[in-house]
């Protein structure tokens, strides 16, 4: 039975693909930028109009859907800007998991690019313990209703990606559970960094790569083969490599054999995927036939504020969409705690006394 959109946002939700600089409240950035001094953008309006929250939301969700890279790209200079000192940078984190948590998130691993927030002199140490300080804050203040973790990103046109690695390997104990690379993929292909991918497998540790959204199948080949992900970071144009004949029959090429075999985890982010022209629209989303196919995937939100989602929103998307039930968004959820990079036993924890139980209590109220 299709769920109500009151249970989709009670269910249990596990979160693998969220930036931290895509997710801040707008009424903080007026707050934090009238701080610092940053100038914020001209949102329109009346001359003499007060920013509000609401119309700086408005704008960021119209830049970032506006067809531009220009313009989406500024949407994140603008919260960057802001996220320059530890006390700004708590603020943020601690928000972040309290919106997690309302949503229903009851995990969460959670990225950002420490070398974009030392332009006011702090150290890359500092960032990761003032996000990590804001990470704790907000737990506490949720009872603990959620797990959340970091996730180091190195930017993948920049050349700090081993010193990122070496820093989250020094803070797996500390709340970092990863590693991940961001940025344009075309032109600037994971291989580049191969020597801190190399690193982190010494090491024994997880990470992820961004590939497959903006490039197709060699990014994620090279993210795969060469480079050893745990997971994709999108991944959704391995639909590339997929043929589905006139006659309803599907046939895989090598790499989706190989992606779906090893049953390595997608990072979807459908609306996210819509606004930067990944997919035309949320019915028309390679994430329909991959469920179909057993691909392990799983559903995330990108950038809160740019996409203007939540966890309840992509999934109830999903919901009307595709006309899913509880059964399969429990499948998504449970797909995602699997491939958290997270201790075997507190991922089954978090699987067998919360989120399952959770979902059985759900479908006994339909």
């Amino acid at each position: 039975m299709t769920p109500t959109h009151d249970q989709v946002r009670r269910a249990p939700k596990v979160l693998l693909h969220d930036h931290l600089d895509g997710g801040l409240r707008p009424q903080t950035i007026i707050e934090l930028a009238a701080d610092c001094g940053h100038q914020l953008p001209d949102v329109g309006g009346e001359p003499t109009a007060p920013l509000t929250a609401e119309s700086l939301g408005r704008w960021f969700a119209e830049a970032a859907d506006s067809g531009s890279l220009v313009r989406y790209l500024e949407t994140f200079d603008h919260t960057v800007a802001v996220m320059q000192t530890g006390p700004a940078l708590t603020r943020v984190a601690r928000e972040c998991v309290e919106d997690l948590a309302a949503d229903g998130v009851v995990y969460a691993e959670i990225r950002y690019a420490p070398e974009q927030h030392v332009g006011t002199g702090l150290t890359l140490e500092e960032v990761v313990a003032a996000v990590q300080e804001g990470f704790d804050q907000g737990v506490a203040a949720t009872d603990g209703r959620i797990v959340v973790r970091q996730l180091l990103t190195a930017m993948r046109h920049q050349a700090r990606s081993m010193e990122i690695a070496q820093l989250a390997v020094a803070w797996r104990d500390r709340g970092v559970a990863g590693f991940d690379i961001a940025g344009a993929e075309a032109g600037y292909p994971p291989t580049r960094h191969l020597d801190a991918f190399e690193y982190l497998q010494r090491e024994n540790f997880h990470f992820t790569i961004h590939a497959g959204e903006a490039f197709g199948l060699p990014s994620i080949w090279q993210a795969i083969q060469w480079c050893g992900a745990d997971r994709l970071g999108h991944g959704v144009r391995i639909i590339d490599d997929i043929t589905v004949h006139d006659d309803g029959s599907v046939e895989l090429g090598r790499l989706a054999a190989y992606v779906r075999d090893k049953r390595i985890p997608l990072e979807m982010c459908p609306w996210s995927n819509v606004q930067t022209g990944a997919a035309e629209s949320i019915a028309e989303h390679p994430i329909g036939l991959l469920k179909k196919l057993r691909f392990r995937v799983t559903v995330n939100t990108d950038n809160r504020l740019m996409s203007q989602t939540s966890m309840t929103h992509e999934m109830w998307s999903l919901v009307e969409a595709f006309g899913y039930g509880l059964r399969d968004l429990e499948w998504f959820t449970v797909n995602a705690m699997k491939s958290a990079f997270l201790p075997f036993d507190e991922r089954l924890a978090l699987i067998q006394d919360h989120i399952k139980p959770a979902y059985a209590a759900l479908r006994e109220e339909t």
